[in-house]
């Protein structure tokens, strides 16, 4: 028996970083050391006090974090966290660093600690990776949960592709992604660039997970907060009960059919990977194949999808389109969110005040970042996914770009007919004002890729 009792403690030491309790929960954090964690990326200064983990900001190094020598796949995490200073933060999960990635770059999901006047804390940030998963652009009203100057409690679920986030008790993300099923989990100190935050402090106490039984623990979701969900071609039980159904099946032409034809057009859209493409050709408006319509008409609606763009490239997602006004050459008739590379194509500097860039009503209204003013659009790139919102519901419209807001207006106002008159439209009569049309997708003569196309009638 002896025996067995040295083999049994030699056994629990030899896995300081988890303390199991009898309740299913597991201690991360022992309260007194840093044994079980791991320091990577910069060099801000670690170490316990008080029973809490401190994270020092120090300056010219990058961001650091505290990570667990242990992955994490299903689990429900709590911690509370303190902050008194404007540095941001954040505890990564699901993380990875691995050398053939950036060099070792810690990257993956992150819970945002934000304390700027912007509020996002809770939302999901994909570090070093997408950016922003789940700003809190889409659910304003846990901008005010977290509560700098005292301790906040943090909770995460993440069970299959399901990341949910709370701070004390008020619901913050709703995400569903699929990228990365597992990895570390690590408490952030963000890089500095101004000296009055050197020195600045995040402390991290009570950080405890579960792993089993998680079905019978998770929380009842606020049926407020919108899910958003990255993924392909695929729709969520959520969105399936909220109306939402596939524009584009991923796999055929099937709903779809050319502007001016009565089927798909037989050569320059390609369907591959789950991915729709119209092909590179001579950079022309409808030249090559032509624009592709929904079979369908749509009034109320909201329609979202992801988009890429090749370097230099330009297209439009267009909606209340009547493809007979215009039989002849050049693209059909419709508002436009337009699709661009403000950096490289030239149609980026004509019109008025950039109201031909990613984003805007195009020809009308300039895409802005009106869901943080002061702050740029949020356009992911070049080459990289980006996530395109329409909304429109009597009479008013957004424009939505990677979940934050950069256009609205109301189709029936004097302001918006004021606008057609001095545009490129004018010759349309009530153009943008008829009570339905189709959604299209633009051949203009790029190559540009789309992809997770649905929509619901509101």
């Amino acid at each position: 028996m002896n025996y067995l009792k040295i083999i049994f403690v030699c056994f629990l030491f030899s896995i300081p970083q988890v303390l199991m309790g009898q309740d299913g929960w597991q201690q991360l954090f022992d309260g007194q050391t840093l044994d079980g964690w791991t320091q990577l990326g910069g060099d801000a200064n670690y170490f316990v006090e008080e029973g809490a983990i401190v994270g020092e900001a120090v300056p010219n190094t990058g961001n650091s974090f505290l990570t667990t020598e242990q992955d994490y796949g299903n689990f429900i995490l709590e911690y509370e966290v303190y902050l008194d200073t404007h540095i941001n933060s954040g505890v990564q999960i699901r993380s990875n660093s691995n050398p053939d990635y950036r060099d070792g770059r810690v990257h993956g999901y992150q819970v945002e600690l934000d304390p700027s006047r912007r509020a996002w804390s809770g939302g999901i940030y994909d570090e070093a990776r997408r950016g922003w998963l789940y700003p809190l652009s889409v659910n304003k009203k846990a901008g005010s949960a977290f509560q700098v100057g005292q301790w906040n409690t943090i909770r995460v679920e993440a069970v299959g592709s399901s990341i949910n986030t709370w701070i004390n008790g008020v619901q913050c993300s709703r995400l569903v992604d699929d990228m990365t099923a597992e990895g570390f989990i690590g408490l952030q100190v963000h890089s500095i660039h101004d000296e009055s935050l050197v020195g600045a402090q995040i402390k991290w106490r009570n950080i405890r997970i579960r792993t089993t039984d998680l079905q019978e623990h998770r929380q009842t979701p606020d049926p407020q907060v919108r899910q958003i969900s990255y993924l392909k071609n695929e729709l969520t039980e959520w969105e399936q009960n909220h109306g939402w159904r596939l524009l584009w099946d991923g796999a055929t032409s099937e709903g779809w059919r050319g502007a001016k034809l009565d089927h798909f057009p037989e050569s320059g859209w390609e369907i591959s990977d789950g991915v729709l493409t119209v092909q590179q050709t001579d950079g022309g408006e409808a030249t090559g194949p032509g624009d592709i319509v929904t079979e369908g008409q749509y009034g109320d609606f909201e329609l979202e999808l992801e988009f890429k763009i090749t370097e230099g490239a330009n297209s439009g997602i267009k909606y209340f389109v009547d493809p007979d006004l215009n039989k002849g050459a050049g693209s059909a008739i419709g508002t436009e969110f337009q699709i661009l590379d403000d950096d490289n194509h030239p149609d980026a500097n004509k019109g008025v005040a950039g109201n031909r860039k990613v984003g805007s009503l195009y020809d009308l209204i300039a895409a802005k970042n009106l869901s943080v003013p002061g702050r740029g659009k949020p356009f992911n790139g070049v080459g990289r996914w980006n996530k395109a919102r329409i909304i429109s519901k009597d009479g008013h419209v957004e424009h939505w770009m990677n979940n934050q807001k950069v256009v609205e207006y109301e189709r029936f106002s004097q302001m918006f007919a004021a606008l057609v008159a001095y545009s490129k439209y004018q010759k349309w009569e009530e153009f943008g004002r008829w009570p339905q049309g189709h959604i299209l997708l633009q051949d203009h003569g790029n190559e540009v890729s789309f992809r997770s196309i649905k929509v619901r009638e509101l």
